[in-house]
């Protein structure tokens, strides 16, 4: 796919690269970020994550978990890691990228006080961006204590801004008309925003975390099977003003699934998932997402095929923020996508990604049935 980018930027881009995903987890101080760190550390099946923190003792790990102590590093027994930064966040970054067992994962914990654009910045704008990929900032708010009121903090206020989904933490100490308030609220510092209500920092990692990076063979299988062998390189999806597609196409089986899983079902989120045999429009696909994205999605994970391009896609999604990563297809053509969220309007999600397909403009495709 293309992107309006400059020539030296094109030709870094070409290289193919594997990058770490990285999600960066800010909120302001008591908003339970450290709750959230150990919902991720104690819960990650069968993946490898680390996490990166300012101080050990706040994390509190669970001893019968600890399989190691080294200097500065903690070893857990599910294969996760957790590491302290001490002075540079790059270089610890490094050490852990450095270790012999290849890692599925990194989660960055800021300060409370910081503003999380920095750190965003240094994977985006450093030798590290060849490595890393910026998947998401989750932003953790406190619902007893919303930060913006109590302390008019702009790195609280940056914390929303910058953050592609809200962790509304604490909702068990607040009335509903408190939480209402609170996410009128945000969505004044943040338009659109992804808000999840938590309690002691509980939810669903795949809502948070893009852990699913998954070739398209499998993944159809279990919405929650994973496969992290990805040779692409990322840029962001520019709007395009391609004409209609003009080569025929021939009507072929196509299918869309609804995958639920427990962990999801009992939070009230789903998963819904779409899947046909022939090409999007680059530019109706971009409609979709500028346009047609609601509130109540968090995640969406995809293979694409596009009119415009040879290459597939591999496509992640958390809040708004999302990453279109190029790669050479290994076997038949389709779109595979995945959306994960809550109260999903299925036949409505349907029916806009039924538009998104490359049609002649002598005819029209067959409707989709269940």
């Amino acid at each position: 796919m293309q992107s309006a980018v400059t020539p030296d930027q094109s030709q870094a881009m070409d290289a193919p690269k594997q990058g770490l995903p990285v999600t960066i987890i800010t909120g302001f101080l008591g908003s339970g970020k450290t709750t959230l760190l150990n919902h991720i550390l104690t819960n990650q099946q069968g993946l490898k994550t680390a996490v990166l923190v300012n101080e050990f003792g706040e994390i509190g790990i669970d001893n019968e978990l600890i399989v190691s102590t080294g200097e500065n590093m903690v070893e857990l027994s599910n294969g996760c890691i957790c590491c302290t930064i001490n002075n540079d966040l790059v270089d610890a970054v490094y050490k852990v990228l450095e270790r012999e067992e290849k890692l599925d994962y990194l989660v960055v914990e800021t300060t409370g006080l910081a503003d999380p654009l920095p750190v965003a910045l240094t994977f985006l704008g450093t030798e590290l961006r060849d490595l890393t990929r910026l998947d998401s900032i989750i932003t953790v708010v406190d619902a007893a204590n919303y930060s913006l009121d109590l302390f008019n903090s702009q790195a609280a206020y940056s914390q929303i801004a910058y953050g592609d989904v809200i962790v509304l933490n604490k909702t068990d100490l607040v009335d509903e008309a408190t939480l209402n308030e609170l996410e009128k609220k945000i969505g004044e510092v943040k338009e659109g925003a992804r808000i999840l209500r938590t309690t002691r920092s509980q939810v669903a990692l795949p809502l948070i975390l893009s852990v699913g990076l998954f070739e398209s063979d499998k993944y159809f299988d279990a919405v929650d099977e994973h496969n992290h062998d990805h040779h692409d390189h990322e840029h962001d999806h520019d709007d395009h003003d391609h004409s209609t597609c003009g080569h025929d196409h021939h009507d072929h089986d196509h299918e869309h699934h609804q995958h639920h899983s427990d962990h999801l079902e009992n939070d009230g989120f789903t998963s819904l998932s779409f899947q046909i045999d022939k090409p999007f429009s680059i530019r109706k696909f971009q409609y979709f997402l500028d346009n047609q994205l609601t509130e109540n999605i968090f995640r969406a994970k995809g293979i694409m095929w596009f009119d415009e391009s040879p290459n597939r896609h591999i496509f992640h999604l958390c809040g708004k923020r999302f990453t279109m990563d190029d790669d050479e297809w290994k076997g038949e053509k389709k779109n595979q996508l995945v959306l994960i969220g809550q109260n999903l309007d299925q036949n409505q999600l349907l029916e806009q990604l039924e538009k998104c397909i490359c049609l002649p403009t002598t005819s029209r495709g067959k409707g989709f049935g269940k």
